[in-house]
């Protein structure tokens, strides 16, 4: 290392070469995330102009080559010469980061593209791109490519500037990239990831025209085909979300309006759910962790109901208000927003920190929802509403006036975990990792196996309860669920602090057969339903042990799936032995450390909820009451004519 510091000696990064120095500052990660994340930025812009009114037709094709096409019928990108840049505005667009349309409020009123970096983080990060711009009756071309030159790589390079190529009588603008594989780790696109968000976005786009076309599951030349437009836009989508719940009115509630600040738009729907969703968006990005919108909605949602009830004597004198609380018990919404100047918390746009929209959201929603109430053909809606608001207070204030939730929070406080909870030495929450194991055999050669600096152990001794089908004070009442909160120390429900984390990796460890995957379920819906912002800040992970050893003299290998075994047994040649593991417990200590619990060799699979509508889906259809819904979805997935021809012994080649 040299001891001398000049100006030659600092690197500049000019153009769009900084994005590909650095692309986890621009896309967050060069993993699956990151590969969509390059894909959503296109299907921001368009969007961004159909949600402005230029345009209702959004069609995303994903071809056999491994490219993906996005097309529009918007206004078409601006082609003539940038006054600063003295370069066409596609050019601009798609190789100067920072630029864009939407820092002013005269192109577009609202954007979910925010920092000018969409369109020209996608080049930088492709092998190439191509873009057709149809406008003012003509259409126009342009190509840029990451060259390699002399071992350097210019991202997003001009190989073709823009020229016209012919005349159109359409507007609208078409771009079509390969991702780069010496960025990605893959460059596959998950047809169900890109689904899943083209949904997402017409439900919040009423009326816009979505197309999802899949060459490489096509039949007879002809690409796979999906067209999503639903002209019921948020009452549609809570619909879908409550496919498989039991609905307690036929038809959702939907309400909207608009202040000099924001548009708003919202749906409602009672199930016989106990938990509360709410999926709310901003500009048509999805707020997991919430925000000051949410915030507004709620406090709208007790004081409109609190005060029609009361105008309309379905609450009486001598009655308290229910608690928003008890209100929101199994209430399916969804809240969107479109609003400028939008300041979210934290660089994954997860919640809205504007604070001057808690107000402008509070005041929209309870005005509306009083103009509702108080029409009589939504008066049974009310009733049933304060029904069920009643009934949640009765419960909460008898678990209340019983101290059964506060003896269990004290309880699961204060629990006696000697002989259940092996924790760790280490006083550092961020470097604590926590197992929780599935029974005592798996549990004593995790315990023997760890690194007690920062590894803490804790075995199951019985299924944990669905969280799906009970209410918190029922989820309280297990045994299993109230140790895993003693030992996570973050409290639950109203009291749930995550700062007071223990441990910052949460780990599941199941064994790889029909009970490991239930107890690994039933888990996921327990931390989905009740501790939901260890999931949304990345604290919760699977670990993946092994199905297979197999060994052959001095060589010993794990293998982790069916379907990778073929090749290693390949590899081997004659003579291997080979171990199916049924349960973690048939592991020792050693082999348990080597395969699953030691940072530099194991594989973990961190739990996100990247589409919470999908998960919330899923969720509901896994662990609800629907069986018919159920039986659908593993009837529609599963592989029944998948053979087991591992032979249950063990297995000895002869040379």
């Amino acid at each position: 290392m040299s001891k001398d510091y000049d100006s030659k000696d600092i690197v500049v990064l000019e153009g769009l070469d900084a994005v590909r120095m650095r692309p986890g500052m621009y896309i967050g990660t060069t993993g699956p995330k990151g590969l969509h994340h390059i894909l959503w930025e296109i299907v921001d812009n368009s969007i961004d102009e159909v949600s402005n009114g230029f345009g209702n037709l959004i069609t995303v094709t994903l071809f056999k080559d491994g490219s993906a096409q996005v097309e529009d019928n918007g206004r078409g990108i601006p082609v003539d010469i940038h006054p600063q840049m003295k370069v066409s505005g596609v050019e601009v667009v798609f190789t100067q980061l920072h630029a864009g349309g939407k820092f002013g409020n005269e192109n577009y009123g609202f954007s979910g593209g925010l920092h000018g970096v969409g369109a020209s983080v996608t080049n930088a990060l492709s092998r190439w791109l191509e873009v057709e711009v149809c406008r003012d009756g003509k259409k126009f071309a342009m190509r840029f490519e990451s060259i390699n030159k002399n071992g350097k790589i210019h991202s997003g390079a001009v190989v073709s500037p823009l020229k016209e190529i012919g005349t159109s009588n359409k507007f609208g603008t078409k771009v079509r990239f390969f991702p780069d594989d010496r960025v990605f780790e893959d460059i596959t696109f998950s047809h169900d990831v890109v689904m899943n968000r083209l949904r997402e976005l017409a439900f919040l786009n009423k009326g816009v025209e979505i197309v999802l076309l899949d060459e490489r599951f096509g039949r007879n030349g002809m690409p796979q085909k999906q067209v999503f437009k639903y002209n019921g836009g948020l009452k549609d989508f809570v619909t879908y979300l409550n496919t498989n719940k039991g609905v307690e009115h036929p038809v959702p509630i939907y309400i909207s309006g608009k202040s000099d600040l924001i548009e708003l738009e919202c749906a409602f729907q009672y199930t016989s759910s106990y938990t509360e969703n709410i999926f709310s968006y901003v500009n048509n990005i999805p707020t997991s962790e919430g925000g000051t919108h949410e915030t507004g909605l709620k406090s709208a949602i007790t004081r409109a109901f609190n005060d029609v009830a009361r105008r309309l004597n379905l609450l009486k004198d001598k009655e308290e208000n229910p608690l928003g609380e008890d209100y929101r018990e199994g209430l399916t919404i969804a809240l969107a927003i479109k609003m400028r100047n939008v300041q979210f918390e934290g660089q994954t746009k997860t919640k809205l920190g504007n604070p001057e929209i808690r107000p402008e959201v509070e005041n929209i929603v309870y005005n509306q929802l009083v103009m509702l109430f108080e029409k009589n053909e939504n008066k049974q809606v009310l009733e049933l509403a304060v029904k069920k608001g009643k009934a949640a207070a009765k419960v909460r204030e008898a678990a209340r006036k019983a101290k059964e939730i506060t003896r269990q929070k004290n309880s699961i406080e204060n629990s006696n975990l000697i002989g259940k909870l092996a924790s760790a030495s280490g006083r550092k929450p961020e470097l604590n990792e926590l197992f929780i194991v599935e029974g005592d055999s798996a549990g004593g050669s995790a315990k023997q196996a760890r690194d007690r600096s920062f590894q803490a152990i804790l075995p199951l001794r019985g299924k944990p309860l669905n969280a799906e089908k009970k209410r918190l004070s029922q989820v309280l009442a297990n045994e299993e669920i109230r140790t895993i909160i003693s030992a996570l120390g973050t409290g639950i429900g109203e009291d749930f602090d995550l700062s007071a984390l223990k441990y910052h990796k949460v780990i599941i460890l199941s064994d790889a057969d029909q009970d490991g995957a239930h107890i690994r379920a039933i888990l996921l819906t327990f931390f989905f339903r009740y501790m939901k912002e260890l999931v949304t800040n990345g604290h919760l992970f699977i670990g993946l042990p092994p199905l297979y050893k197999v060994e052959k003299k001095d060589r010993i290998e794990y293998v982790y799936s069916d379907a990778e075994l073929p090749a290693v047994l390949q590899s081997f040649g004659k003579g291997y032995s080979i171990q199916r593991y049924k349960g973690l417990g048939e592991m020792n200590p050693e082999q348990l450390w080597d395969t699953t619990m030691d940072p530099k060799a194991r594989t973990l699979l961190q739990v996100t909820v990247e589409d919470a509508a999908n998960a919330e889906l899923m969720i509901t259809t896994w662990m609800g009451d629907d069986i018919e819904a159920r039986k659908s979805y593993i009837s529609q997935h599963a592989n029944f004519n998948k053979t087991d021809s591992f032979v249950n012994k063990k297995h000895e080649e002869k040379a």
